[in-house]
């Protein structure tokens, strides 16, 4: 069990009227037995002391139970649907909203027991819940880049105010072949912090330099993909429509297929 990060009574963040709801839908989650974890908002105040008013709420839950925690939902009074099909179901209740959340919009954070093992047990609006992990949090939120969103803030407070917290060990196994952009997030927090720098620990940063270090002298090697994409469904796609590179995202490189690529960036002009 790890220890508590802050302290904290798990305020609102909302209406009292919405948490209420929330509350509610928690408790029947309980009752049903299905797996699932608390993420966004609540757990990033958790984590990193930062209050944010939400009007929605965001459940993480591994794909083979998405249905089941649909079929609560539907039973809480909430309509639900499967916005895209590669990460997120999407439920409301009027103007309330949850996100069902297992992978993420590029496909590379999936959902799976590792959540669990490691997830945080923590009352959220007086109910008992798992809180997802820092390190998926920030395995999920580095690989935000759009330029509407980027989400290097948060993965810069979360490193100062967990460091001591973090697996570093299994942070960097879980960004893998993509370890260069923690990397980035990790070089740019001295930054940000000049005077804090060594709560990234000196081993860990050692091993990132010297990975970078090793590449220098070997013959580059898929000049021709844009892994752009995997930080912006937006930004990247002249490289893919206009300049013939291969996208990052699309099996068997990433876990996208064609369709679910065409239909998230779609919807692009919709959010």
């Amino acid at each position: 069990m790890r220890t508590t990060v802050i302290d904290t009574d798990s305020p609102l963040l909302t209406t009292p009227e919405t948490a209420e709801l929330y509350r509610t839908t928690l408790e029947m989650l309980n009752r049903s037995g299905v797996p699932y974890m608390v993420g966004g908002t609540y757990a990033f105040h958790y984590y990193a002391g930062i209050a944010r008013t939400t009007k929605d709420f965001d459940i993480f839950v591994r794909r083979q139970d998405t249905q089941r925690v649909l079929d609560v939902l539907n039973k809480a009074g909430f309509k639900t649907e499967i916005a895209f099909s590669h990460w997120l179901a999407k439920a409301h209740h009027g103007e309330k909203f949850i996100d069902v959340i297992f992978s993420s919009g590029n496909g590379v954070a999936e959902v799976d027991d590792e959540w669990y093992a490691h997830a945080v047990d923590v009352d959220v609006l007086g109910v008992p819940v798992k809180l997802c992990p820092p390190e998926e949090m920030i395995w999920s939120k580095a690989l935000i880049m759009e330029r509407e969103r980027y989400d290097g803030a948060d993965v810069a407070h979360l490193f100062r105010h967990c460091s001591g917290l973090l697996n570093w060990e299994r942070l960097v196994r879980r960004f893998g072949a993509h370890w260069r952009a923690l990397l980035s997030h990790m070089i740019l927090f001295g930054f940000i912090y000049p005077g804090e720098r060594a709560l990234i620990p000196a081993a860990v940063m050692r091993e990132m330099l010297n990975r970078l270090l090793a590449e220098l002298d070997v013959p580059t090697r898929d000049s021709k993909v844009c892994q752009g994409t995997l930080l912006s469904r937006a930004q990247y796609l002249v490289d893919i429509d206009e300049w013939g590179y291969e996208d990052a995202r699309l099996e068997p490189r990433g876990n996208m297929t064609e369709e679910q690529v065409e239909v998230w960036t779609a919807a692009i002009d919709k959010h």
